[in-house]
């Protein structure tokens, strides 16, 4: 393939990379974000060819990732806890930790139904979850440094209230991370709002079973 030297052989690609922007920035304002990706595809393609042709140098920009974090027992997984992570995900990169065991036995006063590599395995198969890890078993707060979130979403009934969770992260970080409180617990069927419901309708029925 003959190579372009001359700036008036590069100048018509450049000019299609432009003209792709502009179309590309166009559907995105109009709500096509397939069409504007595919498009701004088109220019990216032309971009690296003159790159790896030695015609241009092209430098990406690099953008910092906004991290989230959510914490849970996850126990069950159930609609809740996917409306969740869904609205925790479109904040930044999902970045899950799940309660230990002995956390949740000290905490609730009960062990999980779901052994926590159980739980783990389940949360890290979600496709809106970036990363999932166990939690510390004695330090919540080492979870939140591993991570160094930008923003942590609570859970509507996580016994935190946000200024005190963003207190206590600021002081470990060197940093206030953003908190939020993701609504109320909704109903997702007969009557259930979390894991504690699915228990118990299982439990009424197993017993009416054995009368």
């Amino acid at each position: 393939m003959r190579s372009l030297k001359k700036r008036g052989e590069v100048e018509p690609l450049l000019d299609a990379v432009r003209r792709y922007i502009s179309d590309a920035k166009h559907y995105l304002n109009s709500g096509d974000e397939e069409t504007a990706l595919a498009i701004a595809s088109y220019a990216e393609g032309l971009l690296d060819a003159l790159r790896y042709l030695g015609l241009a140098e092209v430098e990406w920009p690099k953008r910092e990732v906004r991290r989230v974090f959510v914490g849970g027992t996850f126990d069950i997984l159930h609609p809740g806890h996917i409306e969740l992570l869904q609205f925790a995900s479109r904040l930044g990169e999902l970045h899950v930790v799940v309660a230990r065991d002995s956390t949740v036995e000290r905490v609730k006063g009960r062990r999980p139904v779901l052994d926590e590599n159980s739980r783990l395995r389940l949360v890290s198969s979600l496709r809106m979850v970036s990363r999932a890890m166990l939690g510390d078993p004695e330090d919540m707060m080492r979870s939140v440094e591993a991570v160094r979130p930008h923003v942590i979403v609570l859970g509507p009934d996580q016994p935190f209230g946000e200024e005190e969770l963003a207190r206590m992260a600021e002081e470990r970080l060197g940093y206030r991370p953003e908190v939020i409180r993701f609504g109320e617990k909704r109903e997702f069927g007969r009557g259930m709002r979390g894991s504690r419901d699915i228990v118990a309708l299982i439990c009424s029925r197993c017993k009416g079973e054995g009368e």
